[in-house]
């Protein structure tokens, strides 16, 4: 057996809850025979994304290769990825959704690693002959499986009704495609995890499925959903639905694909059309419309002509002296 990278990152306090569960799963990987690493978010020092584009506009322009201007700590979460087999990504839910800082990771691998802006510059940097060193890193290809897991101290499921289909924020980009996913809620009714045996043997099983996943021999058993629930939508497994008041048209809004919204026997059933399936952007045809999209629409500078002239008349309304 080949023996593959598993990282695990947690968003999560040192030895907590979402720590224990991630290192339990890390744990049953190592017995598997793979090397593994783990991170703990909140001891780096990661700027939040101000927004300035010039990662997407590097690659786009073929004047870049995916690389952020910002100086911190963001680059050993970005060399753990690009070492990665696998990753174990999770949080703790605070309110509603995984932590804050969670997000502000998600925002510096946004578009800066999206695999469809990433292979379209590399390919044409090949074309035009340039030095592999000046093109996004070739490890960003590589097929990766994942794993996600929230954590909420709340005894009512629904206050983390957000935490599982958020955390796709980390995977989609790369396109890792995950295969188990777990939300473990109620916390507060124990000291620790640790006290809680079906929810650490559910972690052992967790990282069994990553295991699992990284032998298999073929795609369809990579990618298989080990979860628990198949879920409503075919390909992130979430329950989470949008309504577009459109007939009884419904979209998932991890995926971005629609369906359609029937009730038989009492029971909501969605039927999502094979096309609409191919798209979402979570598989590579999704990533590669909306990065065609980007490429296509987007204004470029000038459109405005007197735009900074326009700007000075908001520069200071509402702020105290």
């Amino acid at each position: 057996m080949e023996k593959k990278n598993v990282l695990g990152i947690s968003f999560g306090r040192k030895l907590g809850n979402t720590e224990v569960m991630i290192k339990e799963a890390l744990l049953e990987c190592e017995k598997a025979g793979h090397t593994i690493r783990f991170l703990r978010a909140d001891d780096l020092n990661i700027h939040i994304c101000t927004g300035c584009i010039s990662c997407v506009v590097g690659m786009i322009t073929g004047r870049g290769k995916g690389c952020c201007p910002l100086k911190d700590d963001f680059h050993i979460i970005d060399e753990a990825l690009m070492e990665s087999d696998a990753v174990i990504i999770g949080s703790p839910v605070y309110e509603m959704t995984p932590t804050g800082n969670f997000k502000v990771v998600c925002d510096r691998i946004g578009p800066s690693h999206d695999i469809s802006f990433r292979k379209t510059c590399y390919e044409e940097g090949l074309a035009a002959k340039k030095d592999k060193s000046e093109l996004p890193d070739e490890r960003s290809f590589k097929k990766r499986v994942g794993a996600l897991v929230t954590v909420g101290g709340a005894m009512t499921e629904n206050w983390l009704s957000f935490s599982l289909p958020t955390m796709y924020a980390f995977t989609m980009s790369m396109g890792i495609d995950v295969i188990d996913a777990y939300k473990y809620y109620g916390a507060m009714a124990y000291e620790h995890v640790l006290g809680n045996i079906p929810v650490m043997e559910r972690m052992k099983k967790l990282g069994q499925h990553i295991a699992e996943a990284l032998s298999a021999e073929d795609e369809e058993s990579r990618t298989r959903w080990r979860g628990d629930k198949q879920g409503v939508c075919p390909v992130c497994h979430n329950e989470l639905l949008e309504v577009t008041h459109r007939g009884t048209e419904v979209e998932c809004p991890v995926c971005g694909i629609s369906g359609n919204l029937s009730i038989e026997n009492r029971e909501i059933l969605v039927s999502f059309p094979k096309e609409q399936i191919a798209r979402s952007r979570l598989y590579y045809a999704g990533k590669l419309e909306h990065s065609t999209e980007i490429k296509t629409c987007a204004a470029g500078p000038g459109q405005i002509p007197d735009l900074k002239e326009q700007k000075e008349r908001y520069r200071n309304v509402g702020e105290r002296k």
